[in-house]
């Protein structure tokens, strides 16, 4: 059994040492270490992967993110968990761990990185057997974001008839470092959710273990933002003080839904009281834009 190891990178600085675990740790050799820098690019970690395991010459391409941390026997624990394999193993993940504080509870965006712990079939630590990528066509390009690509091939390979185990190796995944406007960026994913459902259906969420999302809320939320707007200019006063209402109700419960798990910090609260603000027009507006942009795929 062979493999090689395929590294998307935009270099961030944990790639350095996360090369040096790979050369010096303990476990049988690579084939190659591939590293595929998107900056160069910029097609997204999609293509980046892409281009990785099509020069590969192993028998199996372990996919690593660049900003994850292995320990200095994950070549042997990686080797372990694809030895003696069935041929029907199209792919084996690994256990993400994600280091919280111990001190407090976890801000919004550490929270958001934890959910890593439990996702399906991430390419953090993801190893796929060579021929069920040639088979499947490897990753979806149109996906230009870290964000759901690996959900959708896996997908692919597992009605291919092939099947996903989950490995013993562990692999840590350290928080992403996180601005003010995070979680309102966070919100382009929502156009990678049309291209999912244009895809794969109206029931891509369960079928990949997500949970139900808040578009229909946002959307009720941007609607009274904006409707109370438009009555104030018309001069519908008492329209626009109820709609005002709705919108501030809205938004100001899922502020409180965000403020309540985290640390509660006067920093944490000011953030998730602005940004649920900016979060649901922000949300609509990315969805709307990956419906108009993938209206003609088909499944």
């Amino acid at each position: 059994m062979s493999y090689s190891v395929v590294i998307p990178t935009v270099g961030r600085p944990n790639l350095d040492v996360l090369l040096d675990a790979l050369v010096s740790g303990d476990g049988p050799e690579p084939c190659e270490i591939i590293v595929v820098d998107d900056r160069e690019t910029g097609l997204g970690p999609a293509a980046a992967r892409n281009t990785g395991w099509r020069e590969a010459r192993g028998d199996w391409v372990a996919f690593l993110d660049d900003d994850v941390v292995i320990p200095p026997d994950w070549k042997a624990r990686l080797h372990a968990d694809l030895a003696d394999l069935p041929d029907d193993v199209g792919a084996s993940q690994a256990r993400i761990v994600v280091p919280l504080p111990a001190d407090r509870r976890p801000t919004d965006a550490e929270r958001g990185t934890a959910g890593l712990a439990t996702a399906r079939w991430i390419t953090a630590d993801m190893a796929y057997r060579r021929e069920a990528l040639a088979r499947a066509g490897g990753f979806d390009e149109r996906f230009r974001r870290a964000y759901r690509e690996d959900a959708e091939l896996a997908l692919r390979v597992q009605e291919l008839g092939y099947r996903i185990v989950r490995g013993a190796r562990v692999t840590t995944h350290p928080v992403k470092p996180a601005t003010f406007m995070t979680s309102v960026d966070q919100q382009r994913g929502n156009a990678d959710d049309a291209l999912m459902r244009r895809l794969v259906g109206s029931r891509w969420r369960s079928r990949i273990g997500g949970q139900r999302g808040r578009l229909r809320t946002h959307v009720v939320t941007t609607a009274a933002g904006l409707c109370a707007v438009l009555c104030g200019l018309l001069g519908w006063r008492r329209a626009a003080v109820g709609l005002s209402a709705a919108w501030a109700a809205l938004t100001g419960w899922f502020a409180a839904e965000r403020i309540a798990p985290g640390p509660r910090t006067p920093d944490e609260v000011v953030r998730m009281v602005v940004t649920s603000a900016l979060i649901p027009p922000a949300a609509c507006v990315h969805r709307l834009r990956g419906e108009l942009r993938y209206r003609r795929v088909r499944s």
